[in-house]
Protein backbone atom coordinates (compact mmCIF):
# COMPACT_ATOMS: atom_id res chain seq x y z
CA UNK A 1 0.00 0.00 0.00
CA UNK A 2 2.67 2.65 0.86
CA UNK A 3 4.58 1.82 -2.33
CA UNK A 4 1.46 2.25 -4.46
CA UNK A 5 0.61 5.52 -2.73
CA UNK A 6 4.16 6.74 -3.31
CA UNK A 7 4.18 5.95 -7.01
CA UNK A 8 0.74 7.54 -7.46
CA UNK A 9 1.87 10.64 -5.58
CA UNK A 10 4.98 11.03 -7.72
CA UNK A 11 3.03 10.41 -10.93
CA UNK A 12 0.37 12.95 -9.99
CA UNK A 13 3.01 15.48 -9.05
CA UNK A 14 4.76 15.16 -12.41
CA UNK A 15 1.48 15.23 -14.31
CA UNK A 16 0.04 18.26 -12.54
CA UNK A 17 3.21 20.35 -12.59
CA UNK A 18 4.34 19.52 -16.12
CA UNK A 19 0.86 20.32 -17.48
CA UNK A 20 0.72 23.44 -15.28
CA UNK A 21 -2.57 22.47 -13.66
CA UNK A 22 -1.30 23.61 -10.25
CA UNK A 23 1.80 25.41 -9.02
CA UNK A 24 4.78 23.35 -7.90
CA UNK A 25 4.48 24.73 -4.37
CA UNK A 26 0.87 23.60 -4.02
CA UNK A 27 1.63 20.16 -5.45
CA UNK A 28 4.63 19.67 -3.15
CA UNK A 29 2.50 20.33 -0.07
CA UNK A 30 -0.98 19.08 -0.88
CA UNK A 31 -0.25 15.80 -2.69
CA UNK A 32 1.89 14.13 0.01
CA UNK A 33 -0.51 15.27 2.72
CA UNK A 34 -3.45 13.71 0.86
CA UNK A 35 -1.43 10.53 0.32
CA UNK A 36 -0.57 10.35 4.03
CA UNK A 37 -4.22 10.81 5.00
CA UNK A 38 -5.27 8.13 2.51
CA UNK A 39 -2.68 5.77 3.96
CA UNK A 40 -3.92 6.22 7.53
CA UNK A 41 -1.03 8.36 8.78
CA UNK A 42 -3.11 11.32 9.96
CA UNK A 43 -1.90 11.09 13.55
CA UNK A 44 1.77 11.16 12.52
CA UNK A 45 1.44 13.77 9.79
CA UNK A 46 2.52 16.77 11.86
CA UNK A 47 5.73 15.13 13.00
CA UNK A 48 6.60 14.00 9.48
CA UNK A 49 6.13 17.50 8.07
CA UNK A 50 8.20 19.08 10.84
CA UNK A 51 10.94 16.50 10.34
CA UNK A 52 11.05 17.27 6.62
CA UNK A 53 11.09 21.02 7.26
CA UNK A 54 13.89 20.72 9.82
CA UNK A 55 16.06 18.81 7.35
CA UNK A 56 15.77 21.48 4.65
CA UNK A 57 15.95 24.45 7.05
CA UNK A 58 19.75 24.86 6.75
CA UNK A 59 19.43 24.75 2.95
CA UNK A 60 16.62 27.30 3.03
CA UNK A 61 18.67 29.65 5.20
CA UNK A 62 21.72 29.24 2.99
CA UNK A 63 19.75 29.92 -0.18
CA UNK A 64 18.00 32.99 1.23
CA UNK A 65 21.28 34.67 2.13
CA UNK A 66 23.14 33.34 -0.91
CA UNK A 67 20.52 34.83 -3.26
CA UNK A 68 20.79 38.14 -1.41
CA UNK A 69 24.59 38.01 -1.54
CA UNK A 70 24.86 37.37 -5.26
CA UNK A 71 22.03 39.82 -5.99
CA UNK A 72 24.02 42.49 -4.17
CA UNK A 73 27.15 41.60 -6.15
CA UNK A 74 25.27 41.78 -9.46
CA UNK A 75 23.89 45.19 -8.48
CA UNK A 76 27.43 46.30 -7.57
CA UNK A 77 28.68 45.31 -11.02
CA UNK A 78 31.05 42.56 -9.88
CA UNK A 79 30.10 40.32 -12.81
CA UNK A 80 30.10 43.11 -15.42
CA UNK A 81 33.66 42.31 -16.66
CA UNK A 82 32.69 38.66 -17.08
CA UNK A 83 29.53 39.66 -18.93
CA UNK A 84 31.44 42.01 -21.22
CA UNK A 85 34.08 39.33 -21.83
CA UNK A 86 31.44 36.77 -22.75
CA UNK A 87 29.73 39.23 -25.06
CA UNK A 88 33.03 40.03 -26.77
CA UNK A 89 33.83 36.33 -27.10
CA UNK A 90 30.37 35.47 -28.31
CA UNK A 91 30.14 38.50 -30.61
CA UNK A 92 26.39 38.58 -30.05
CA UNK A 93 26.02 35.01 -31.32
CA UNK A 94 23.52 33.01 -29.20
CA UNK A 95 25.25 29.78 -30.17
CA UNK A 96 28.58 30.96 -28.77
CA UNK A 97 26.89 32.27 -25.62
CA UNK A 98 25.28 28.88 -25.08
CA UNK A 99 28.58 27.03 -25.43
CA UNK A 100 30.24 29.57 -23.10
CA UNK A 101 27.47 28.84 -20.59
CA UNK A 102 28.35 25.14 -20.66
CA UNK A 103 32.08 25.80 -20.25
CA UNK A 104 31.53 28.19 -17.33
CA UNK A 105 29.19 25.73 -15.61
CA UNK A 106 31.65 22.85 -16.02
CA UNK A 107 34.34 24.96 -14.34
CA UNK A 108 32.22 26.36 -11.50
CA UNK A 109 30.70 22.94 -10.75
CA UNK A 110 34.11 21.62 -9.71
CA UNK A 111 33.27 22.65 -6.15
CA UNK A 112 30.75 19.79 -6.05
CA UNK A 113 27.90 21.93 -4.73
CA UNK A 114 24.92 22.29 -7.05
CA UNK A 115 23.38 25.19 -5.15
CA UNK A 116 26.46 27.43 -5.37
CA UNK A 117 26.99 26.43 -9.01
CA UNK A 118 23.50 27.62 -9.93
CA UNK A 119 23.76 30.77 -7.86
CA UNK A 120 27.03 31.82 -9.46
CA UNK A 121 26.35 30.87 -13.10
CA UNK A 122 22.79 32.15 -13.30
CA UNK A 123 23.65 35.41 -11.53
CA UNK A 124 26.51 36.02 -13.96
CA UNK A 125 24.83 34.90 -17.19
CA UNK A 126 21.16 35.89 -16.94
CA UNK A 127 21.93 39.53 -17.84
CA UNK A 128 23.74 38.31 -20.99
CA UNK A 129 20.74 36.23 -22.02
CA UNK A 130 18.38 39.12 -21.44
CA UNK A 131 20.53 41.55 -23.40
CA UNK A 132 20.50 39.19 -26.38
CA UNK A 133 16.82 38.26 -26.00
CA UNK A 134 17.66 34.59 -25.45
CA UNK A 135 15.22 32.26 -23.73
CA UNK A 136 15.96 31.63 -20.03
CA UNK A 137 15.07 27.98 -20.68
CA UNK A 138 18.30 27.71 -22.67
CA UNK A 139 20.21 29.06 -19.68
CA UNK A 140 18.59 26.74 -17.12
CA UNK A 141 18.85 23.79 -19.51
CA UNK A 142 22.52 24.13 -20.43
CA UNK A 143 23.50 24.85 -16.81
CA UNK A 144 21.55 21.70 -15.91
CA UNK A 145 23.59 19.63 -18.37
CA UNK A 146 26.96 20.93 -17.21
CA UNK A 147 26.21 20.67 -13.49
CA UNK A 148 24.69 17.21 -13.92
CA UNK A 149 27.72 15.53 -15.45
CA UNK A 150 30.10 17.28 -13.02
CA UNK A 151 28.10 16.02 -10.03
CA UNK A 152 29.89 12.70 -10.55
CA UNK A 153 33.10 14.01 -8.98
CA UNK A 154 34.21 12.05 -5.87
CA UNK A 155 33.36 14.87 -3.47
CA UNK A 156 29.90 15.24 -4.99
CA UNK A 157 26.90 13.86 -3.13
CA UNK A 158 25.96 10.83 -5.31
CA UNK A 159 29.47 9.32 -5.52
CA UNK A 160 30.07 9.82 -1.81
CA UNK A 161 26.76 8.10 -1.02
CA UNK A 162 27.50 5.22 -3.40
CA UNK A 163 30.89 4.61 -1.80
CA UNK A 164 29.48 4.84 1.72
CA UNK A 165 26.49 2.60 1.03
CA UNK A 166 28.59 -0.22 -0.46
CA UNK A 167 31.77 0.47 1.55
CA UNK A 168 33.88 1.10 -1.55
CA UNK A 169 36.77 3.43 -2.37
CA UNK A 170 36.94 6.15 -5.01
CA UNK A 171 39.28 3.92 -7.01
CA UNK A 172 36.50 1.31 -7.17
CA UNK A 173 33.68 3.64 -8.17
CA UNK A 174 34.85 6.90 -9.74
CA UNK A 175 38.23 6.17 -11.33
CA UNK A 176 36.91 3.48 -13.74
CA UNK A 177 34.15 5.79 -15.03
CA UNK A 178 36.42 8.83 -15.48
CA UNK A 179 36.75 8.18 -19.25
CA UNK A 180 32.96 7.86 -19.46
CA UNK A 181 32.66 11.20 -17.67
CA UNK A 182 34.90 12.63 -20.40
CA UNK A 183 32.41 11.31 -22.97
CA UNK A 184 29.67 13.07 -21.00
CA UNK A 185 31.52 16.41 -20.93
CA UNK A 186 32.10 16.18 -24.68
CA UNK A 187 28.40 15.48 -25.20
CA UNK A 188 27.42 18.48 -23.04
CA UNK A 189 29.51 20.74 -25.28
CA UNK A 190 27.99 19.20 -28.42
CA UNK A 191 24.47 19.50 -26.98
CA UNK A 192 25.02 23.13 -26.00
CA UNK A 193 26.23 23.85 -29.53
CA UNK A 194 23.10 22.24 -31.00
CA UNK A 195 20.79 24.04 -28.55
CA UNK A 196 22.57 27.33 -29.23
CA UNK A 197 22.32 26.89 -32.97
CA UNK A 198 18.58 26.31 -32.62
CA UNK A 199 18.28 29.43 -30.43
CA UNK A 200 20.23 31.41 -33.04
CA UNK A 201 17.72 30.36 -35.70
CA UNK A 202 14.78 31.25 -33.46
CA UNK A 203 16.12 34.73 -32.76
CA UNK A 204 17.01 35.20 -36.42
CA UNK A 205 13.40 34.50 -37.37
CA UNK A 206 12.26 37.19 -34.90
CA UNK A 207 14.79 39.85 -35.92
CA UNK A 208 13.38 43.08 -37.22
CA UNK A 209 15.15 44.95 -40.03
CA UNK A 210 17.77 47.39 -38.80
CA UNK A 211 17.64 46.34 -35.17
CA UNK A 212 20.86 45.54 -33.35
CA UNK A 213 21.76 44.14 -29.97
CA UNK A 214 24.04 45.67 -27.38
CA UNK A 215 26.81 43.54 -28.84
CA UNK A 216 26.24 44.91 -32.34
CA UNK A 217 24.17 41.93 -33.51
CA UNK A 218 20.49 41.66 -34.46
CA UNK A 219 18.01 41.26 -31.64
CA UNK A 220 14.44 39.95 -31.76
CA UNK A 221 11.77 42.48 -32.70
CA UNK A 222 9.17 40.71 -30.61
CA UNK A 223 9.07 39.00 -27.26
CA UNK A 224 11.31 35.95 -26.91
CA UNK A 225 10.23 32.50 -25.83
CA UNK A 226 7.45 32.04 -23.26
CA UNK A 227 8.64 32.91 -19.81
CA UNK A 228 10.89 35.76 -20.95
CA UNK A 229 10.07 39.27 -19.88
CA UNK A 230 11.04 42.59 -21.45
CA UNK A 231 14.13 44.03 -19.80
CA UNK A 232 13.97 47.69 -18.81
CA UNK A 233 16.82 49.94 -19.78
CA UNK A 234 16.49 51.85 -16.53
CA UNK A 235 16.65 50.90 -12.90
CA UNK A 236 14.20 48.09 -12.09
CA UNK A 237 11.27 48.33 -9.80
CA UNK A 238 11.43 46.79 -6.33
CA UNK A 239 11.13 43.01 -6.51
CA UNK A 240 13.17 42.50 -9.67
CA UNK A 241 15.26 39.32 -9.65
CA UNK A 242 19.03 39.21 -9.31
CA UNK A 243 19.60 38.93 -13.04
CA UNK A 244 17.66 42.05 -14.00
CA UNK A 245 19.64 44.36 -16.27
CA UNK A 246 19.87 47.82 -14.80
CA UNK A 247 21.74 51.03 -15.39
CA UNK A 248 23.74 52.05 -12.36
CA UNK A 249 26.73 54.20 -11.60
CA UNK A 250 29.94 52.16 -11.73
CA UNK A 251 31.16 51.11 -8.31
CA UNK A 252 34.43 52.68 -7.09
CA UNK A 253 37.45 50.56 -7.89
CA UNK A 254 38.23 50.02 -4.20
CA UNK A 255 34.73 48.66 -3.65
CA UNK A 256 34.97 46.35 -6.68
CA UNK A 257 38.28 44.97 -5.43
CA UNK A 258 36.80 44.43 -1.98
CA UNK A 259 33.78 42.61 -3.44
CA UNK A 260 35.99 40.40 -5.58
CA UNK A 261 38.27 39.48 -2.66
CA UNK A 262 35.27 38.83 -0.40
CA UNK A 263 33.62 36.58 -3.02
CA UNK A 264 36.84 34.61 -3.64
CA UNK A 265 37.35 34.14 0.10
CA UNK A 266 33.73 33.04 0.47
CA UNK A 267 34.01 30.49 -2.37
CA UNK A 268 37.26 29.08 -0.99
CA UNK A 269 35.67 28.82 2.44
CA UNK A 270 32.72 26.99 0.86
CA UNK A 271 35.00 24.48 -0.86
CA UNK A 272 37.16 23.72 2.18
CA UNK A 273 34.12 23.88 4.49
CA UNK A 274 35.59 26.29 7.03
CA UNK A 275 32.08 26.67 8.49
CA UNK A 276 28.65 25.32 7.60
CA UNK A 277 27.40 26.82 4.33
CA UNK A 278 24.44 28.71 5.89
CA UNK A 279 26.78 30.41 8.38
CA UNK A 280 29.21 31.45 5.63
CA UNK A 281 26.51 33.05 3.52
CA UNK A 282 24.89 34.81 6.50
CA UNK A 283 28.23 36.31 7.50
CA UNK A 284 29.26 37.07 3.92
CA UNK A 285 26.04 38.89 3.12
CA UNK A 286 26.12 40.90 6.35
CA UNK A 287 29.67 42.10 5.64
CA UNK A 288 28.94 42.84 1.97
CA UNK A 289 25.76 44.73 2.83
CA UNK A 290 27.50 46.86 5.45
CA UNK A 291 30.37 47.81 3.14
CA UNK A 292 28.38 48.35 -0.06
CA UNK A 293 25.32 49.97 1.52
CA UNK A 294 26.42 51.62 4.77
CA UNK A 295 23.16 53.46 5.55
CA UNK A 296 19.93 51.96 6.84
CA UNK A 297 17.97 53.40 3.91
CA UNK A 298 20.29 51.80 1.35
CA UNK A 299 20.21 48.45 3.12
CA UNK A 300 16.41 48.48 3.30
CA UNK A 301 16.13 49.39 -0.37
CA UNK A 302 18.28 46.42 -1.41
CA UNK A 303 16.27 44.03 0.75
CA UNK A 304 13.01 45.38 -0.68
CA UNK A 305 14.31 45.06 -4.23
CA UNK A 306 15.21 41.38 -3.89
CA UNK A 307 12.63 40.18 -1.38
CA UNK A 308 10.39 38.68 -4.05
CA UNK A 309 13.13 36.49 -5.47
CA UNK A 310 14.17 35.25 -2.02
CA UNK A 311 10.60 34.35 -1.08
CA UNK A 312 9.97 32.49 -4.36
CA UNK A 313 13.04 30.30 -3.96
CA UNK A 314 12.89 29.60 -0.22
CA UNK A 315 9.19 28.73 -0.17
CA UNK A 316 9.84 26.08 -2.83
CA UNK A 317 12.63 24.61 -0.72
CA UNK A 318 10.46 24.34 2.39
CA UNK A 319 7.61 22.90 0.34
CA UNK A 320 10.04 20.26 -0.97
CA UNK A 321 10.85 19.51 2.67
CA UNK A 322 7.18 18.73 3.30
CA UNK A 323 7.13 16.44 0.26
CA UNK A 324 10.20 14.40 1.17
CA UNK A 325 9.39 14.41 4.88
CA UNK A 326 5.98 12.82 4.35
CA UNK A 327 7.16 10.30 1.74
CA UNK A 328 10.02 9.24 3.99
CA UNK A 329 8.06 9.21 7.25
CA UNK A 330 5.23 7.10 5.86
CA UNK A 331 7.70 4.51 4.55
CA UNK A 332 6.59 5.12 0.96
CA UNK A 333 10.17 5.63 -0.21
CA UNK A 334 11.43 2.38 1.36
CA UNK A 335 8.50 0.35 0.01
CA UNK A 336 8.94 1.88 -3.44
CA UNK A 337 12.57 0.75 -3.41
CA UNK A 338 11.65 -2.82 -2.50
CA UNK A 339 8.88 -2.91 -5.10
CA UNK A 340 11.26 -1.65 -7.76
CA UNK A 341 13.82 -4.36 -7.06
CA UNK A 342 11.20 -7.12 -6.88
CA UNK A 343 10.08 -6.59 -10.49
CA UNK A 344 13.53 -7.22 -11.97
CA UNK A 345 13.30 -10.54 -13.86
CA UNK A 346 16.07 -13.12 -13.57
CA UNK A 347 16.67 -12.93 -17.32
CA UNK A 348 18.10 -9.43 -17.04
CA UNK A 349 20.04 -10.04 -13.84
CA UNK A 350 23.32 -10.39 -15.69
CA UNK A 351 22.74 -7.03 -17.40
CA UNK A 352 21.83 -5.27 -14.17
CA UNK A 353 24.62 -2.61 -14.26
CA UNK A 354 23.52 -1.31 -17.65
CA UNK A 355 19.89 -1.38 -16.54
CA UNK A 356 20.80 0.60 -13.42
CA UNK A 357 22.70 3.14 -15.52
CA UNK A 358 19.89 3.68 -18.01
CA UNK A 359 17.14 3.96 -15.38
CA UNK A 360 19.14 6.05 -12.87
CA UNK A 361 18.46 9.42 -14.47
CA UNK A 362 14.64 9.06 -14.75
CA UNK A 363 14.51 7.65 -11.22
CA UNK A 364 16.01 10.91 -9.97
CA UNK A 365 12.46 12.25 -10.32
CA UNK A 366 11.17 9.55 -7.95
CA UNK A 367 13.83 8.90 -5.29
CA UNK A 368 15.78 11.28 -3.11
CA UNK A 369 19.55 10.64 -3.23
CA UNK A 370 19.53 9.19 0.29
CA UNK A 371 16.59 6.91 -0.50
CA UNK A 372 18.20 5.60 -3.68
CA UNK A 373 21.80 5.21 -2.58
CA UNK A 374 21.11 3.93 0.92
CA UNK A 375 17.82 2.12 0.18
CA UNK A 376 17.75 0.93 -3.44
CA UNK A 377 21.45 0.62 -4.31
CA UNK A 378 22.42 -1.95 -1.63
CA UNK A 379 19.54 -4.19 -2.70
CA UNK A 380 20.52 -3.85 -6.36
CA UNK A 381 24.16 -4.58 -5.54
CA UNK A 382 23.22 -7.68 -3.56
CA UNK A 383 21.01 -8.84 -6.41
CA UNK A 384 23.78 -8.27 -8.95
CA UNK A 385 26.26 -10.20 -6.82
CA UNK A 386 23.91 -13.16 -6.95
CA UNK A 387 24.29 -13.09 -10.73
CA UNK A 388 28.08 -12.95 -10.48
CA UNK A 389 28.44 -9.19 -11.01
CA UNK A 390 30.80 -7.06 -8.93
CA UNK A 391 28.75 -4.68 -6.70
CA UNK A 392 31.21 -1.90 -7.63
CA UNK A 393 29.84 -2.06 -11.18
CA UNK A 394 26.37 -1.29 -9.88
CA UNK A 395 27.74 1.71 -7.97
CA UNK A 396 29.48 2.98 -11.12
CA UNK A 397 26.28 2.53 -13.11
CA UNK A 398 24.24 4.45 -10.54
CA UNK A 399 26.40 7.57 -10.62
CA UNK A 400 26.03 7.80 -14.40
CA UNK A 401 22.53 9.18 -13.94
CA UNK A 402 20.95 8.93 -10.51
CA UNK A 403 21.05 12.43 -9.03
CA UNK A 404 23.96 13.34 -11.32
CA UNK A 405 22.55 14.11 -14.77
CA UNK A 406 19.11 13.89 -13.16
CA UNK A 407 19.48 16.10 -10.09
CA UNK A 408 18.93 19.50 -11.77
CA UNK A 409 15.52 18.27 -12.99
CA UNK A 410 14.38 16.54 -9.82
CA UNK A 411 11.69 18.12 -7.63
CA UNK A 412 13.26 16.25 -4.70
CA UNK A 413 16.40 18.43 -4.52
CA UNK A 414 16.41 22.00 -3.29
CA UNK A 415 19.07 23.03 -5.83
CA UNK A 416 16.61 22.47 -8.68
CA UNK A 417 14.37 25.21 -7.33
CA UNK A 418 17.33 27.56 -7.09
CA UNK A 419 18.07 26.95 -10.77
CA UNK A 420 14.53 27.44 -12.04
CA UNK A 421 13.71 30.20 -9.56
CA UNK A 422 16.72 32.35 -10.41
CA UNK A 423 16.34 31.66 -14.15
CA UNK A 424 12.69 32.69 -13.99
CA UNK A 425 11.28 29.52 -15.57
CA UNK A 426 8.67 27.00 -14.47
CA UNK A 427 9.86 23.57 -13.30
CA UNK A 428 7.60 21.77 -15.79
CA UNK A 429 8.86 23.89 -18.69
CA UNK A 430 12.44 23.27 -17.64
CA UNK A 431 11.88 19.51 -17.42
CA UNK A 432 10.18 19.32 -20.82
CA UNK A 433 12.90 21.42 -22.43
CA UNK A 434 15.99 19.59 -21.19
CA UNK A 435 14.92 16.07 -20.14
CA UNK A 436 15.83 14.35 -23.42
CA UNK A 437 19.21 16.13 -23.57
CA UNK A 438 20.02 15.14 -19.98
CA UNK A 439 18.90 11.56 -20.58
CA UNK A 440 21.10 11.48 -23.68
CA UNK A 441 24.06 12.45 -21.46
CA UNK A 442 23.48 9.33 -19.38
CA UNK A 443 23.17 7.17 -22.51
CA UNK A 444 26.42 8.57 -23.93
CA UNK A 445 28.27 7.97 -20.65
CA UNK A 446 26.78 4.47 -20.34
CA UNK A 447 28.02 3.63 -23.83
CA UNK A 448 31.42 5.07 -22.91
CA UNK A 449 31.54 3.03 -19.70
CA UNK A 450 30.77 -0.16 -21.64
CA UNK A 451 33.38 0.63 -24.29
CA UNK A 452 36.06 1.32 -21.70
CA UNK A 453 35.23 -1.72 -19.60
CA UNK A 454 33.85 0.13 -16.55
CA UNK A 455 30.53 -1.68 -17.09
CA UNK A 456 29.91 -5.12 -18.55
CA UNK A 457 26.97 -6.07 -20.73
Amino acid sequence: MPAALGFVTIALFLLLTMTRRVSVLVALVVLPVLAALAGGFAGELGGMVLDGLSKVAPTGIMIAFAVLYFSLMVDAGLFDPLIRGLLRLAKGDPMRVTVATAVLTLCVALDGDGASTFLITVSALLPVYRKLGMSPLVLSGVVCLGAGVMNMIPWGGPTVRAMAALKLESSDVFTPVLPAMGFGIAWVLVASWLIGRRERRRLGALTGPGEESAAGEPVPATAPAPGDEPVPATAPAPGDGPGAVRVAAPAPRRLTVFNLVLTVVLLVALIVEVMPLPVLFVLGFAVALLVNHPTWEQQQALLDRHAKNVVLVTTMIFAAGVFTGVLTGTGMIDDMAEALVSVIPDSVGGHLPVLVAVTGMPLSLVFTPDAYYFGVLPVLAETAQGFGTDPAEVARAAILGQMTTGFPLSPLTAATFILVGMSGVQLGEHQRFIFRWAFATTLVMTAGAVLTGALSL
